[in-house]
């Protein structure tokens, strides 16, 4: 399949900056194979039933986008310091004090250097490999959590960024209310939905819930820059099913139960750890599965999640959910609708086999 077949027209004003509230409080539209409803995330435990699982992806969004100073002693005009201001966005830690990391511009450090960031935070370029860079920060474990929640800022979407700045309310709006795992770089977004009055409503329809862990990571903002899909390279994000989560989930498939995942990472983590056995076993390590249609889903009987970019993999991902030309008309009628898009913006809940 080609990248234009996941392309559509966005207007811009449904790009959403800020979130709604109460959280349940967004619009959700429910499509089955024969009908696209209009409902409200606070209506969601109208659409499930007693005995369905929902999977929920429990990582916590790190302060990961930090903004600091390299200092050159005497290196500017007249024998000055020269100072140049560095943006560094975490990736993933690789070891003991180390960091990959995004750094702009990355061509102003050099390799040996250091940024200073706030709170006593600095950290030494190691290497720079393939537009990325590895750091070695001065502190390591609790020192440098506390560093980093005083010194950064949420890594908030490229496409929200550049409408405005992270605040001091995006420290909330943008983490799940169980976000327990720090580590992800990028909210699991259509778990924002949730508050604990929707948890309770559920829980009492007799919903159950399972909890996995996949820390997002920036490369599900990166744009697929092939023209045959096939040959996209995906990221690869770190992730853990516990055996008492494989466990919860195949009792639930066992009594006939639905297992609907929050969101698409959860999905992408619950059928990775389905790939060897055909049912979910426990599994730990980084995933790159890549989901385009004509996947075979093993264990996801629905699916709750935002409405995604044009021609990204996430697009890909839904289309081979419920179908291609199905997600076409759905994401037509959430235009025509002006449903909010991406992170921050309206939900959808997918299921193929029907209500």
């Amino acid at each position: 399949m080609k990248l234009s077949d996941f392309d559509f027209n966005l207007p811009e004003h449904l790009i959403a900056t800020r979130p709604v509230s109460p959280r349940p409080s967004a619009r959700m539209l429910v499509a089955t194979p024969d009908a696209i409803i209009d409902a409200s995330v606070s209506a969601l435990s109208d659409w499930l039933k007693h005995g369905d699982r929902l999977v929920l992806n429990n990582t916590s969004v790190i302060p990961a986008r930090l903004s600091g100073s390299r200092i050159r002693a005497g290196a500017g005009a007249g024998g000055q310091d020269a100072v140049a201001q560095i943006e560094v966005t975490l990736l993933a830690p690789s070891g003991g004090a180390e960091w990959s990391a995004l750094i702009k511009p990355l061509r102003k450090l050099k390799i040996g250097e250091n940024v200073t960031f706030a709170g006593g935070l600095s950290a030494r370029l190691l290497a720079k490999e393939d537009g990325q860079a590895r750091l070695a920060f001065n502190l390591t474990e609790e020192a440098f959590d506390a560093a980093l929640d005083e010194a950064g800022e949420m890594p908030l979407p490229p496409y929200i960024a550049a409408k405005r700045p992270a605040d001091a309310r995006d420290r909330n709006d943008y983490q799940t209310v169980f976000a327990r795992i720090p580590g992800a770089v990028a909210a699991p977004t259509a778990s924002l939905h949730f508050d604990q009055e929707l948890l309770d409503a559920l829980k009492k329809k007799g919903v159950d819930f399972t909890h996995v862990t996949l820390h997002v990571g920036a490369g599900t903002f990166l744009p697929v820059k092939v023209d045959d899909i096939k040959d996209h390279v995906m990221h690869s994000e770190r992730g853990e099913v516990t055996a008492k989560a494989a466990d919860e989930i195949n009792a639930t498939r066992a009594a006939g139960g639905r297992i609907i995942p929050v969101g698409t990472t959860a999905l992408r983590l619950i059928e990775t750890a389905a790939r060897n056995s055909g049912k979910v076993t426990a599994w730990q390590g980084s995933t790159d599965i890549f989901i385009t249609p004509g996947f075979q889903f093993l264990v996801a009987d629905g699916l709750m999640t935002n409405f995604h970019l044009p021609k990204s993999t996430l697009m890909m991902l839904v289309s081979a959910f419920i179908g291609a030309s199905r997600i076409r008309q759905i994401y037509a009628h959430a235009i025509a609708e002006e449903y909010r898009f991406f992170s921050y913006g309206d939900a959808s809940l997918l299921l193929p086999g029907g209500s």
